[in-house]
């Protein structure tokens, strides 16, 4: 049997277990948060309402709905653009072991397949719970270090071609052949090299899981029609591992993959800091010694990093002068430097105006970066020392996955009042109450800016 014939019974095997209760709140969790974070978009992201500008051009119509938006695009189209409004201000959930961003991927292919017409096959949260699992677990089965194969890839994007592809496909119905399909289909499409994150001065870090979203489905699309696709796409003599990972899964990592007992989605977080993950620790750290050290004592900052998070401290020059915002977000010493001077990091302070701050600028080029800490799964220890005239301290923070439900709800709120929703606290109860398809789609659009 296939590896694709192996992951869509192992999904079917999930499905007809059904979603435990648990794993279904959490999923509406995530849900709410993406919902929330793609509204705020449309203020904070101004390099997503460009990218689907950009996608649109001569496409008028579709059944795909835009989120917060009266815009209909094709089903693809609407995908592209869910995940790039929810991805673009890197606010969105992740899961450190798999190093995934699964629920901007998978929600943007639900609501895609769903707005098509006769579809609708598998409720939301259903569909979305297990295009996540599958995601992660493709991230668990290969246990990425950022060091080797895996660093050269934005596993979001990567992997999110197939996550998509089953997720849409589980809405739209497709039988376990129409499945294998999509998934040899979403294959042909697969890409996700990580330069975009690894160089600086571009914007186009913002949207890589929006071509993920799209070509899933895409794919699932095309296996409903009846395109088929090889069924060794992922474990051929030129399938998805041998190519991008340099050999097929061994007997373990096959069985994490096709585990149906334990859910590696329970092990996602939502954001609480709109940066890339890796500046997390960094962020805590950096709060804590500011309320025992003033910033103007401060002679030197040193960071101690793995060789992952090494990438986003160099070119340190470039690192603590960052030219765009995502590069900003996406560099441990200026989202220290940051957070010292500033005691807090959330969208209204995070903005363009950040990167020509002065004291944040000087503050950022008297940081020095060593490397402490091997490359383990997850993410490296918030490792922080500062040196002043008198003394040295050290803070070392562990960022644990597990967010708390009240700081959910005020992240949610606080995106929404960011986008100037009225009344974030009836949209919370309208959207975190049993969550569905038919719910979404009565919701009122939102934003107060031009596509």
């Amino acid at each position: 049997m296939s590896l694709s014939h192996e992951i869509v019974k192992a999904i079917r095997q999930r499905q007809k277990q059904g979603v435990p209760e648990h794993i279904r709140e959490k999923a509406i969790l995530h849900v709410c948060d993406t919902f929330a974070i793609s509204l705020a978009s449309y203020k904070g992201a101004p390099v997503a309402l460009k990218s689907i500008a950009g996608l649109s051009i001569g496409v008028t119509g579709g059944t795909g709905r835009v989120i917060g938006s009266e815009q209909r695009l094709p089903p693809a189209y609407a995908a592209f653009s869910n995940t790039a409004l929810a991805h673009a201000l890197d606010y969105d959930d992740i899961n450190d072991f798999a190093r995934i961003h699964p629920t901007p991927v998978t929600l943007a292919a639900a609501l895609a397949a769903a707005d098509a017409q006769d579809s609708r096959r598998t409720d939301l949260i259903t569909s979305v719970a297990l295009g996540n699992e599958l995601l992660c677990r493709l991230g668990y089965a290969i246990e990425p270090r950022g060091t080797g194969s895996d660093s050269k890839w934005f596993l979001s994007q990567l992997f999110g071609y197939l996550g998509a592809a089953i997720t849409a496909g589980l809405v739209l119905g497709l039988d376990d052949e129409k499945l294998v399909h999509a998934l040899g289909l979403a294959y042909m499409q697969a890409a996700g090299g990580k330069e975009p994150g690894v160089g600086t001065g571009s914007k186009a870090r913002a949207i890589y899981p929006a071509f993920a979203s799209m070509g899933g489905v895409q794919a699932a699309f095309l296996a409903r029609e009846g395109v088929t696709a090889p069924a060794s796409c992922l474990d051929g003599k030129t399938g998805l591992f041998p190519n991008y990972f340099g050999g097929n899964l061994n007997e373990n990592q096959r069985g994490v993959l096709l585990d149906t007992v334990t859910w590696a989605f329970s092990d996602t977080s939502i954001k609480l800091y709109p940066s890339c993950r890796y500046s997390h620790p960094y962020i805590q750290s950096a709060l804590v010694l500011r309320n025992h050290i003033s910033v103007h004592e401060i002679e030197q900052i040193v960071i101690g990093v793995n060789e992952t998070a090494c990438m986003l401290c160099q070119p340190l020059e470039d690192r603590c002068h960052p030219k765009t915002l995502q590069d900003a977000k996406f560099s441990i010493p200026f989202m220290v430097a940051f957070a010292f001077i500033h005691g807090s990091v959330h969208l209204n302070n995070l903005t363009e105006s950040a990167l020509m701050e002065t004291q944040v600028l000087e503050l950022a080029h008297r940081i020095k970066i060593e490397q402490t800490q091997g490359d383990t799964l997850g993410i490296p220890l918030g490792d922080i020392k500062v040196i002043t005239a008198n003394e040295t301290k050290r803070q070392v923070e562990h960022i644990l996955p597990k967010t708390l439900f009240s700081e959910v709800k005020k992240k949610f709120n606080d995106c929404c009042l960011y986008a100037d929703v009225a009344e974030p606290e009836v949209l919370w109860e309208q959207l975190s109450n049993d969550l569905n398809f038919e719910k979404i789609e009565r919701l009122p659009t939102f934003n107060h800016y031009n596509l």
